[in-house]
């Protein structure tokens, strides 16, 4: 039986007012046994408490949608109202699937997915540490193995008998439970090659370079072995000849002069097969713009200098200088250059409901990405969207009215509707406010993409563009 809402808002209010008194105890005055319990006791009120999060997302899940609330995902709501990351977000909604209540598709109450972990969280003996370190184990789990085993080692990793183990502990138990159920390691089946395949491009460093990490099936590294079997030989692509053997066999004095490494030559040699089916045109369309197409902003005085850095509609942040060399190679057909950092680059109106190619190249170059708060998919993933008013509403394609916005946030405005998201252009940039359920405060404008803009301004109708601090 549900619980009255009076009882839960009076017990909510007598919480807050217990934590402020907590907060504001002196502690000095106890030993040094009692100081250690009470870190052992607050561990154990901070484990537990994901539990209480769970119900309560199992609980929305029941009575709406995302979309009804004015988000694209319960990610998406929970990142919003409670100002975290969107990957923070991601693990508690998966981890709320994993070990919250569920019901049936008529409602029946249903046990958490990982029962015993579920009931260990909720009496405070697992941290989120061992919860990672399990669902690590678990993904890691052949295809094959049975429901039935499955359940034995849950109940046996987590049994009374492990929750008292460290989460070193606890994962030296998970690898030698791995190594009972797959001691020879995955069947080399294709469902189990196929699962494991995937290319990962890492967070961009500092100096510009980005690590990528990949996992080959079997035939995507025969296809890539025959590929650098040619193009990564001594000679083949090297960027520091003046004309670079792409074809055939290099001459002998262009095999003498290559010093780079291995590694080296691999990667220049993908940097060749990108670039040649890029100019291929085989690649169609993206967003309003040939797929082959690389926007590239920079200032007039750093493309004067040659220096300083450019940013591209995928986010990647190029140094001046490697962009001069690369434009020699019809690589970046499209450059916008700014005076300073003008916000408006040009006026491009037109009487039509889609966006220009002309507009979007400027959108590109304004916007850098969706304009949404807190989103941060740059401008290729990104369409122009009708800010000031939609097309259907009497709405101009003209480029003070448009603004970058990705799919799912484009689709998520509706003017007419209260319960949605509203936009509109003030002084060149795109403002959003969130329906009433996702309104915490937060800002109206999104700087992530120009992380040296915050001002500390207010509209004349009360909205700050960004937090006064941060």
């Amino acid at each position: 039986m549900a619980t009255d809402p009076s009882t839960i808002q009076t017990a909510y209010a007598a919480l807050d007012a217990l934590t402020a008194q907590i907060a504001a105890f002196d502690y000095s005055g106890l030993s040094v046994a009692d100081q250690l319990e009470l870190l052992s006791r607050r561990e154990r009120l901070r484990r537990s408490a994901p539990a209480v999060d769970h119900a309560l997302l199992a609980g929305l899940q029941a009575q709406t949608t995302p979309r009804e609330i004015g988000a694209k995902s319960w990610a998406d709501v929970l990142a919003m109202r409670l100002h975290i990351s969107g990957g923070e977000a991601l693990r508690r909604v998966r981890e709320a699937a994993d070990l919250g209540p569920r019901t049936t598709f008529f409602g029946e109450p249903l046990p958490p997915a990982f029962p015993h972990l579920a009931a260990a969280q909720a009496a405070g003996k697992i941290s989120s540490e061992h919860v990672k370190i399990w669902n690590d184990f678990y993904k890691k789990l052949p295809l094959s193995t049975s429901v039935e085993v499955k359940t034995h080692a849950e109940a046996t990793l987590v049994g009374d008998a492990a929750l008292g183990q460290s989460p070193e502990e606890f994962r030296t138990a998970t690898e030698a439970w791995m190594t009972v159920l797959d001691p020879d390691g995955p069947i080399p089946d294709d469902s189990e090659k196929a699962r494991k395949r995937g290319v990962t491009l890492c967070k961009q460093q500092p100096d510009g370079t980005s690590r990528m990490e990949a996992t080959f099936t079997p035939e995507g590294r025969a296809i890539y072995e025959a590929l650098f079997a040619v193009l990564a030989a001594p000679g083949m692509c090297n960027p520091d000849d003046d004309h670079p053997c792409v074809s055939g066999t290099p001459m002998q004095e262009q095999i003498d002069a290559d010093m780079r490494t291995p590694a080296q030559r691999r990667y220049d040699a993908m940097v060749y097969i990108g670039r040649h089916i890029m100019q291929s045109g085989t690649l169609g369309q993206h967003n309003g713009l040939p797929a082959t197409t690389v926007v590239v902003t920079t200032t007039l005085q750093d493309l004067e200098r040659g220096a300083g850095l450019a940013v591209a509609t995928t986010g990647t942040k190029l140094p001046v200088r490697d962009l001069i060399a690369m434009a020699g190679k019809g690589a970046y057909p499209y450059l916008a250059v700014f005076d300073k950092h003008s916000n408006v680059p040009l006026y491009l109106g037109r009487a039509r409901r889609t966006a220009s190619s002309g507009q979007r190249l400027v959108l590109f170059a304004r916007d850098r990405g969706c304009t949404r708060p807190g989103c941060t998919q740059p401008a290729s993933a990104c369409q122009a969207h009708h800010a000031t008013a939609d097309w259907q509403h009497d709405g101009q394609t003209d480029i003070t009215d448009l603004a970058l916005a990705c799919g799912p946030d484009n689709r998520l405005v509706d003017q007419n509707d209260p319960n949605a998201w509203h936009t509109t252009m003030k002084n060149g940039r795109a403002h959003w406010t969130p329906p009433p359920l996702l309104d915490t405060g937060q800002p109206r404008v999104n700087t992530y993409h120009h992380p040296r803009l915050y001002p500390n301004t207010e509209d004349d109708d009360g909205e700050i563009d960004c937090p006064v601090s941060a």
